[in-house]
């Protein structure tokens, strides 16, 4: 029996398991190729006993929230997928744990109509907490370092334990973890500490924010911004200064709307999507020599 079969025998009980899972399914890019192992779980619980069985079968693991800020490879990804549905939420006051797995934005809405206040800007950011913990999500003037307090973070030897927020080091689009400091660690449950607020307040604050979200940026599959936005610039401006707003390759494109989104407009190929990324950031070094970093994280084999 292969590892990959004895941790799957392992994880059968912690959740929903498929094999060979098409990862275009659960992306909102709609793009990947299959994940050998795909296992949904719904509590902190059984994400940390499946990452302590993947350590112990010596198979590699991605987390994957809502498939928001990655292009997975057309080849799709080798070993254990985890679909982290995990989203108990316990409310203390102020003081609010939630676990890794939940939406971001349904929780920031969540807290708005409660009255407290710290996240009216994250009504419209997909993608799952964990994901804004490792990326220090942020819109609008606002980050989630802001009201972040502590994480609980299990170790490669399964064991889990609370870090506070400033051991992170987050800094804009970034943290400990997208330096590949906290490698083979993971995000089971934050902490954050809101302010008291006026709900009616909060929620017409969260409704502008949409508003200014939806007539900015376009509709349809992508994976939201693409590239960080740099000092001298933004992103945006700088593609568009090269000529590439509205370029194609295949069924990718960058948006005719907002030139710092990528989309897929039909069944466009990982490969193409990057071969756009990567053409935008050679002609805006070439021009202005700046060099565009990505938000969106490229996961999976490719080659």
């Amino acid at each position: 029996m292969s590892a990959l079969e004895r941790l799957a025998a392992a994880l059968e009980p912690l959740g929903e398991l498929r094999r060979a899972e098409p990862l275009a399914r659960h992306t909102t890019f709609g793009i990947g190729g299959p994940a050998d192992l795909f296992l949904t779980v719904r509590s902190g619980e059984a994400l940390g006993r499946a990452l302590t069985a993947a350590a112990d079968a010596g198979v590699p693991v991605f987390i994957l929230g809502s498939g928001s800020n990655i292009l997975v490879a057309d080849a799709g990804i080798r070993g254990l997928v985890i679909d982290n549905r995990a989203r108990a939420e316990q409310l203390d006051g102020l003081t609010v744990r939630v676990e890794s797995g939940a939406s971001f934005a349904a929780f920031a809405r969540r807290m708005c109509r409660r009255g407290l206040d710290g996240l009216a800007w994250a009504v419209g950011i997909p993608g799952t907490l964990g994901g804004a913990v490792v990326y220090n999500a942020g819109a609008y003037g606002g980050c989630l370092a802001d009201v972040l307090r502590r994480v609980r973070i299990q170790e490669p030897s399964g064991r889990a334990e609370w870090v506070d927020a400033a051991d992170l080091r987050l800094v804009y689009r970034g943290s400990r973890f997208t330096r590949g400091e906290l490698r083979g660690r993971a995000v089971l449950e934050c902490e954050l500490e809101l302010f008291p607020g006026d709900a009616a307040d909060l929620v017409r604050r969260a409704a502008a924010f949409d508003a200014k979200r939806l007539a900015a940026q376009p509709r349809g599959r992508s994976a939201g911004s693409t590239f960080k936005n740099p000092p001298e610039a933004p992103a945006w401006k700088l593609i568009d200064a090269v000529g590439m707003r509205g370029m194609r390759r295949g069924d990718a494109a960058i948006s005719e709307k907002h030139a710092n989104f990528f989309v897929n407009e039909g069944n466009a190929a990982a490969a193409d999507v990057r071969w756009l990324i990567e053409e935008a950031r050679r002609r805006v070094f070439d021009r202005f020599g700046i060099r565009l970093e990505t938000e969106v994280e490229f996961v999976g084999a490719w080659t």
